[in-house]
């Protein structure tokens, strides 16, 4: 590991003063790949740097047990062995992490949709909830949020909602967690006996794919036009600029009529089409490679409950991996990062435990 790490910082080092050169500064693609590729390297590069000092530490503090020294000092530098070991212990499972192979994926917009499950008006509500709390996270995190299409209800509820998020790296790193079905318990503003109601949305998040990654034949399409409706059914203009696009191999459907333009729409639904058809095709050859075993941790599997939203104990806790947080408020108010980089870690802890079997 050691030897792989050295090679990682060197390349760090270089491309630091690769950055400061008048030729690459000139190249802007150039330039701009470089520091996104520093910019990978450099967690796992202080994580390293402190590895080295916290060793180069310990070598001097067991040196020093040769040395003649009085009991009080003995102890000290006894002491200061303990915590530089128990800190070296924690920099190698670290490191042994963070150089672990990443999810090609990671550094992708995503597309992420939102559905109303069980339950009614409220399962729409609840996915209302679902959307300002991923639109807060969104600006929080400084993300851009592009709606590609939505279905309201009335009361202000989600039917169905499609968005994508990016405009900086590493969206799909942060919310691929997200997939599967989010379940809330709490007393709807119906409910005149104050009971408890269960109710259930679905959310599915996929990696933003370009026209080189998979390739759709026109042959394959059947394309529909229809006039675009509001919510309650309502028509929103005279002419039919809503599409509806059907890959016939896969049987897959994508409606969007959110733009007025046809054509606006048919580049809408192209995106959400080819980031499933994306996720189709690689679920199938994961499933292929694995068998019938799943991984808990981003696996996927949208039937899988994975979090509930309790309100009236006013917390969230993911089943995955059994975290409970008792701030629902501000975790609906799109604060999740303490939830996602648990779940980080434990996908990265999993892939660990997997390379040692």
């Amino acid at each position: 590991m050691i030897d792989k790490l050295q090679g990682i910082k060197q390349r760090f080092d270089f491309l630091s003063e690769k950055l400061t050169s008048p030729d690459v500064m000139a190249d802007k693609d150039a330039w701009r790949e470089m520091v996104k590729e520093r910019a990978s390297l450099e967690e796992i590069v202080l994580a390293f740097d402190e590895y080295i000092a916290s060793q180069n530490a310990l070598d001097n503090c067991k040196a020093m047990q040769n040395e003649h020294l009085d009991n009080e000092m003995k102890e000290l530098v006894r002491s200061e062995i303990e915590e530089l070991e128990t800190r070296l212990k924690a920099l190698d499972q670290q490191l042994h992490i963070l150089i672990l192979p990443k999810d090609p994926n990671d550094e992708r917009d995503v597309i992420l949709e939102i559905r109303a499950g069980t339950g009614g008006d409220e399962a729409s509500l609840f996915g209302a909830d679902l959307l300002r709390m991923y639109l807060r996270y969104a600006e929080r995190n400084g993300y851009k949020v592009e709606y590609l299409s939505s279905n309201m209800t009335d009361m202000g509820g989600v039917k169905e909602v499609v968005l994508s998020i990016g405009g900086k790296h590493g969206a799909y790193s942060k919310l691929k967690f997200e997939s599967g079905v989010h379940r809330v318990q709490r007393v709807p503003e119906t409910e005149s006996q104050g009971r408890i109601h269960t109710s259930a949305a679905t959310v599915a998040v996929l990696p933003e794919i370009d026209d080189v990654q998979i390739d759709i034949k026109d042959t394959d399409l059947r394309i529909d036009t229809y006039r675009s409706s509001g919510a309650g059914g309502q028509h929103v203009n005279k002419t039919e600029s809503a599409i509806r696009i059907t890959h016939l191999p896969t049987g897959m459907v994508v409606s969007c009529q959110d733009e007025k333009s046809q054509l606006k729409n048919k580049e809408q639904a192209m995106r959400v089409l080819k980031s499933r058809l994306y996720d189709y095709y690689a679920s199938q050859q994961a499933e292929q490679r694995a068998g019938a075993r799943k991984s808990q941790i981003g696996s996927g599997d949208r039937s899988e409950r994975i979090r509930t939203y309790n309100f009236p104990q006013g917390r969230v806790t993911d089943h995955r991996i059994g975290l409970t947080l008792y701030k629902l408020e501000a975790f609906l108010d799109g604060d999740m990062d303490e939830m996602l980089d648990a779940l980080s870690v434990a996908e990265r802890s999993e892939m660990l435990s997997g390379e040692s079997d």
